[in-house]
């Protein structure tokens, strides 16, 4: 497992990181990747740490706390071994979002008695809406205070979309960036959010490397997902984009005996510098393994990269802008997905 800095922190952090939304289970509605074993979950922890994983990324609203609750109980007696990633704002899904000196400091302390520890390495806003990033000098004032505590060692934004990325950049330089990044999704790129992470010295923390599962080769256009995965609220247009986009997208992939699909599209996460790691979902031991042999590989080819940039630019219907929105318009916390 190779290492990268978080920001301009001395934190160092595993370039593939354990993306921790799906080992919190269930939630109500069409809000979760479906029910979970708790132990076969702990199993998948472990085994990350035990191959080199250090990064660990959760939420209060995974699970509604679950998700914290399994990372502390597996790493309560190696705290120091791991770098734990967590949220606030969201307070759980479909409840109005809260950035509130109160809100902030009581879910930050709910989620450290959840973790089994006193401090998190990394506190991140939940999705912050424009006029909140630009309005920020409150939640900088309470972040501060928390980081004089030691309750914080840096914070970062899990952004909505990479342009609220940008303005996040701009109004509250964080120490990270979260940000959906894959393939499928440039929005980073086109919109100059790599260009000034670089300048800035912002770690970009890649979400939904795979593309919601899409980039694992398994989704067809006739998948069907049960009620309770949040995918399932996508309309059918923006499913056919995304399995159509894959499939063009990973022709590209020039050995294909080196690697797996989700390899691929992973190892393009980590071709750009700014991102400091990449985070799929992993659920099991399996795909933990997977998912760790993306680090050796190392990054793709200039003519790979030509290759996907030339047909992302063909077909840039893959992230068709009203598709997206349509998606992001039914409940802006629950387009978060790490896998």
């Amino acid at each position: 497992m190779k290492y990268r800095l978080l920001g301009s922190t001395e934190i160092q952090i595993s370039e593939i990181g354990f993306g921790a939304w799906g080992i919190g289970g269930m939630t109500p509605g069409p809000s979760s990747y479906g029910p979970t074993d708790d132990n076969i979950s702990c199993r998948a922890l472990s085994c990350a740490l035990d191959n080199g994983v250090t990064f660990y990324d959760t939420s209060n609203a995974y699970g509604d706390g679950h998700s914290e609750c399994l990372i502390g109980k597996t790493f309560s007696k190696v705290r120091e071994r791991v770098i734990i990633a967590t949220k606030v704002g969201l307070i759980k899904y479909g409840v109005p979002l809260d950035f509130s000196d109160h809100a902030i400091t009581t879910s930050l302390n709910n989620s450290l008695e959840r973790l089994k520890t006193d401090y998190v390495d990394l506190l991140q806003l939940h999705n912050p809406p424009p006029e909140v990033i630009e309005n920020g000098n409150k939640i900088l004032e309470c972040l501060g205070r928390l980081k004089r505590e030691g309750k914080v060692r840096a914070f970062g934004v899990s952004a909505q979309t990479p342009e609220h990325g940008l303005l996040a950049a701009k109004h509250l330089k964080p120490a990270s960036l979260q940000i959906n990044f894959n393939m499928l999704d440039r929005r980073a790129l086109d919109c100059g959010l790599m260009d000034l992470a670089q300048e800035t010295q912002t770690s970009l923390i890649a979400r939904t490397p795979l593309s919601f599962g899409f980039l694992s080769g398994e989704i067809a256009r006739n998948t069907k997902f049960e009620s309770w995965d949040h995918r399932s609220r996508w309309p059918q247009e923006q499913v056919n984009a995304w399995v159509d986009g894959a499939e063009a997208l990973l022709d590209c992939m020039s050995d294909k005996l080196l690697q797996t699909k989700p390899q691929f599209a992973m190892r393009f996460c980590l071709s750009f510098p700014q991102v400091s790691t990449a985070i799929p979902g992993m659920m099991t031991e399996k795909e933990v393994l997977d998912n760790i042999r993306v680090s050796e590989l190392g990054p793709l080819t200039t003519i790979e990269m030509e290759s996907l940039k030339k047909v992302y630019l063909k077909n840039n219907s893959f992230t068709d802008k009203t598709s997206i929105q349509s998606i992001r318009a039914t409940d802006p916390g629950k387009i978060s997905a790490e896998k």
